[in-house]
């Protein structure tokens, strides 16, 4: 048996222009952080000739063509070598919740994939095989976020120019800075899942067809991104929360479908309640919320008077892991 296990993320600033019809235009810039809740493929040889599939669904097919998951019909078009093998999926967190699940899952898949077959793959060529296959074979309308901090994991830098090329680096905080966004970093589910696609379209069609407040909105976005990271390197947490409460307003004016009246109460009512900042995580519409404060016991239970769940979490070093 073969547990691959390949982490979570938070977005930290810039997300939204890591996707092609922006970059391929302007070039991206954006942060990201791999948390320590995890989606988890396992993969063995069954005794049984077929494919033998279980996630939210059990599949029993004896071609890949018959296969009805999309990211694993993909992956296994090209990687399978014998039509035997088992593939089990389990998750720490929902999945439609805007920590991205999808480019988690399909990372950690291709992974399983070439271990089983005793092959090698780098981080770099890992992540891209991931990417195309959202991106170009199955026309997700996605970006290259998911996929790049679930191989690299840690908190790190994404540089991508208007050709696609990934420029990778771990962003150097000191300690103490990473152990305040531990601690002051709070994250609340908002109860219900949602479709980002629908959001995500939006974006693109707008931005393929030079909407100028789309792009005015990324480039701001973008440029947020950058401040976020000079902040944070200089260790300014409060700076960078503000920063985030900013980075949520403009992202809000980029689709009526970025919130809701519940989420908008949430989030002002931890605005009043001890947060300094804070946004909702992924393409919106719902999933998590993320605050950063320098009360965290106060903005706990107030937040608990609204009935939400927090996941407790820390940051992933490791990214994409063979953990058995």
């Amino acid at each position: 048996m073969i547990i691959i296990r390949s982490p979570l993320r938070i977005s930290i600033g810039g997300g939204g222009t890591d996707i092609p019809s922006y970059y391929e235009k302007k070039g991206s810039f954006f942060i990201s952080a791999a948390i320590d809740k995890y989606v988890y493929v396992t993969l063995t040889r069954p005794f049984e000739k077929g494919i033998y599939l279980k996630y939210s669904k059990i599949e029993k097919v004896n071609s890949v063509n018959q296969i009805s998951h999309k990211i694993i019909k993909e992956v296994l078009k090209k990687d399978l070598l014998e039509k035997r093998i088992e593939i089990t999926t389990l998750t720490d967190i929902p999945t439609k919740t805007g920590l991205g699940s999808s480019g988690s899952f399909s990372t950690a898949l291709i992974k399983a994939v070439y271990v089983y077959n005793n092959k090698s793959i780098n981080k770099k060529q890992l992540a891209e095989k991931a990417c195309n296959i959202e991106i170009n074979k199955l026309k997700h309308p996605s970006g290259k976020q998911d996929q790049y901090i679930s191989v690299y994991g840690g908190i790190s830098e994404f540089r991508i120019n208007n050709k696609g090329n990934v420029k990778v680096n771990k962003l150097n905080l000191s300690n103490d800075t990473i152990l305040n966004l531990e601690k002051n970093l709070l994250l609340f589910f908002t109860g219900f899942s949602r479709n980002s696609s629908l959001i995500l379209n939006e974006q693109d069609k707008k931005t393929k067809k030079n909407e100028k407040d789309m792009i005015k909105n990324l480039d701001y976005i973008k440029s947020l991104g950058l401040e976020i990271r000079e902040e944070l390197l200089k260790g300014n947490c409060d700076s960078f929360a503000k920063l985030m409460n900013n980075h949520w307003q403009y992202k809000l004016k980029r689709s009526k479908n970025m919130s809701n009246k519940k989420i908008n109460e949430i989030y002002d009512f931890a605005m009043s309640n001890g947060a300094l900042g804070g946004k909702l995580i992924g393409a919106g519409g719902g999933g998590f919320l993320l605050f950063y404060t320098n009360s965290p016991t106060k903005l706990r239970k107030a937040i608990k008077e609204k009935k939400l769940e927090e996941v407790k979490f820390k940051f992933d070093t490791e990214g994409v892991k063979q953990i058995f």
